[in-house]
């Protein structure tokens, strides 16, 4: 769902060929805009830690939202991907895009079914080896470089835009 709530507003977009220009100009300043937002916000909000376990599904819509699920095909949608110039796999997510709905969201749900087990099991892994301790000790922060990655993104995708 999450995938859903980043992708189908950009895969509407793509439908006007028309507006192309104008769709990618915005698409970038959207994906700049959000990120500079990220970068002078550094609070994490506090409502996410409040939300109780019988709610996790919600919990982990909601986080994977604020973390950008989805964005990382926003490059695609942004014209930046040339097929001469890609690998194999966004070769493959383009032609995927030109396919219709019902094989994109056949191809969303196995690939967050994918994650959902190797997450879990790598999680369960952790947890069984280094305890919760580890959480405490052990974690580091990639947000900044997140949002300057995307940043550079939207910058990128300005450019060509325009």
């Amino acid at each position: 769902m999450a995938m859903l709530g980043i992708l189908l507003p950009f895969a509407a977009m793509t439908t006007l060929v028309v507006w192309e220009r104008e769709t990618r100009i915005g698409a970038a300043l959207v994906v700049i805009g959000f990120c500079g937002w990220l970068l002078v916000n550094r609070r994490h909000p506090r409502f996410l830690a409040r939300i109780p376990p019988s709610r996790l599904a919600l919990w982990s819509f909601l986080v994977a939202i604020a973390h950008g699920a989805g964005l990382m095909l926003v490059p695609i949608y942004l014209g930046l991907c040339v097929p001469d110039d890609i690998n194999a796999g966004h070769r493959a997510a383009s032609a995927l895009f030109g396919q219709g709905l019902g094989l994109s969201v056949t191809v969303a749900a196995a690939h967050t079914g994918a994650m959902i087990l190797s997450g879990g099991a790598i999680a369960v892994a952790v947890y069984a080896w280094r305890g919760l301790g580890f959480l405490n000790k052990g974690w580091f922060d990639l947000d900044r470089v997140w949002a300057l990655s995307l940043v550079a993104v939207g910058g990128i995708g300005l450019w060509t835009s325009v």
